[in-house]
């Protein structure tokens, strides 16, 4: 149900959910479907799914300069443009205006984002890796940071949860470090991928395995939500999938949820504030600026949900003061916009092969290779330069000679060569883990104000000497396995422009889970630990960051709460 004119003085809901993005969703699928009453309120307009993705089925000739940026583009994006990729013409409207959405940075970092419904599932990577013990350990073992009050088998029923529901594709390894989970079929690697896999097997004897992403792709039948069927192998997919082959709210958790009869769904709802109760020390709803009409309303529930994004989430919490919360809703111990956390990536290397002249690929794999985590796991594998570890993403493609060669990418010759394959590239791109640090931080500025009369994000972050000292290994290690493989023309790269906080798109940490409140701000089921009934689920609630792409772990442990709300709920009023 779609209600913008929604009056909440005529309306009582069980329970509300900021933002409909990965986590979001996931919060309005399993609340709704426990039967709770669930208002869900995002900041952005309305999209629906396949009658909103306009640009879906364009072709590069359908679009003026092959869907490069226009000058006015970079103008009111050039925060966005940043990631180098976003602001294609055929995407650009699923990321957000930095001129009317402004924020700050002591020191850069890239905030990308998408104010709509569906968030950034509309648009992300779709890479989906289980964090595992390992990872649940590191801050403990260490001595950084805070120990995450859970490990894996706390969790592992709701990875598996949410896999069977979202479908994931990928490759059973057998690996610690990267725990398996319910797949479909995997997506196939290429034949240099695959000379990859099997030289690394041969060459080295600390671990090191290639296998193809695990991603949130169907590749055999079917799953819930509006028609969701097989991938097509497009590669279109930030812009929308007509097919709901690739898992989104909007295709999938959100449709779930309006099934059931109890999700009221209000789109340009900016929610700033959730209400406390002194007396009761609870949570009574949320105060909401209609992003149109600029009216303020305010919405009650007995449970909250913010959802809304690590950075939006703990903004959220940051305004709600009261007398009992000076600084902020939550934040006894200090630390609620603290310890950002994202990975690091843009190093590793690239090369060539002269192998394989006679084959091809078939499609456009939506996917590319993943090289688990082979760094300090025990043994031959740790080193002392640096703590924790890093993967490592890419894939080898084959190239048409037309684009190598300038002076055949227009007459006659283009005729005769365009069909002519180049060579075979393949690049191995490592994402690293960022340690929680609590001087790499977000605050809020009160003197300049957005057009809503809201305060502007400030960063204050960066990356740390233990991730430099990373960023070495990465480098030489990816040249070491390429080399071993005997591909040629080997180039290693750390693009030292592109290293700032933010453009892994991978934001955490900013309201962290722990087990003590004096030094964090949720407890293990995601709730703030002075008001109960307000959990948290987006990436503010990462202890530590893995190196694994996170949206995974974050639907996991949305489900999870969404869970224990519902029997905290039902209890309350049995």
């Amino acid at each position: 149900m779609n209600a913008s004119c929604l009056d909440p003085s005529k309306e009582s809901f069980d329970a509300i959910v900021v933002g409909t993005g990965i986590s979001g969703g996931w919060a309005a699928k399993e609340l709704c479907e426990k039967g709770l009453k669930t208002l869900v309120l995002e900041r952005g307009r309305m999209i629906k799914h396949i009658e909103d993705y306009h640009t879906a089925h364009l072709d590069p000739w359908d679009m003026p300069n092959n869907g490069e940026p226009t000058r006015e583009t970079l103008e009111r994006m050039p925060k966005q443009h940043r990631t180098g990729y976003v602001t294609k013409e055929y995407r650009k409207h699923f990321f957000v205006d930095d001129i009317k959405h402004p924020y700050n940075e002591d020191r850069r970092f890239d905030w990308i984002r998408g104010y709509h419904v569906g968030g950034r599932s509309l648009m992300w990577g779709r890479q989906s890796y289980r964090l595992s013990d390992i990872d649940f350990n590191a801050n403990k073992e260490d001595g950084i940071g805070v120990d995450w009050p859970v490990r894996y088998k706390d969790i592992a029923p709701w990875y598996d949860h949410v896999e069977e529901f979202i479908g994931v594709s990928g490759e059973k390894l057998g690996l610690e470090q990267l725990p398996d989970g319910q797949f479909l079929k995997p997506m196939e690697l290429n034949c240099v991928e695959a000379h990859l896999k099997e030289q690394l097997k041969e060459q080295f004897d600390d671990g090191r395995v290639l296998t193809i992403g695990r991603v949130a792709h169907i590749t055999e039948g079917t799953k819930p939500g509006m028609g969701r069927s097989t991938c097509q192998y497009r590669n279109r997919c930030m812009r929308g999938c007509p097919y709901g082959a690739y898992f989104s709210s909007n295709s999938s958790t959100l449709p779930t949820a309006e099934a059931t009869g109890n999700m009221t769904l209000r789109p340009n709802s900016i929610v700033y504030e959730v209400v406390y109760d002194d007396a009761t020390k609870r949570a009574t709803g949320v105060r909401v600026i209609d992003a149109e009409t600029k009216e303020k309303l305010e919405f009650k529930a007995k449970i909250i949900f913010l959802c809304a994004s690590a950075i939006a989430s703990t903004s959220i919490l940051m305004q709600s003061k009261s007398e009992r919360f000076p600084n902020g809703l939550g934040n006894d111990s200090g630390e609620l916009g603290h310890n950002i956390m994202d990975h690091h990536f843009h190093v590793g290397a690239r090369a060539k092969t002269e192998l394989f002249k006679d084959k091809y690929f078939k499609g456009r794999r939506a996917n590319g290779i993943y090289i688990p985590r082979f760094r300090n796991l025990g043994g031959k594998t740790n080193v002392t330069s640096f703590k924790r570890g890093y993967g490592y993403q890419g894939g080898a493609t084959r190239s048409k000679i037309s684009e190598l060669v300038a002076e055949l990418k227009y007459g006659p010759e283009l005729k005769e060569e365009i069909l002519k394959p180049g060579e075979w590239r393949i690049v191995l791109s490592a994402f690293g883990e960022t340690l929680p640090d609590h001087n790499n931080r977000m605050y809020l500025d009160y003197e300049k104000l957005d057009d809503w009369g809201l305060p502007t994000v400030t960063f204050d972050a960066d990356f740390g000497e233990n991730e430099l000292a990373m960023r070495k290994d990465m480098q030489e290690q990816a040249i070491k396995m390429l080399e071993s493989a005997g591909f040629k023309d080997i180039e290693g790269f750390d693009e030292d422009e592109n290293r700032a906080m933010g453009l892994g798109i991978h934001e955490m940490g900013t309201a962290r889970m722990g087990r003590d409140p004096k030094t964090s701000v949720l407890n293990e089921y995601n709730q703030i630990h002075a008001c109960k009934n307000v959990y948290v689920t987006d990436g503010s609630f990462m202890t530590s960051a893995g190196c694994q792409n996170p949206s995974l772990t974050y639907m996991a442990f949305t489900a999870r709460a969404a869970n224990h709300a519902a029997e905290q709920f039902k209890r309350d009023n049995a």
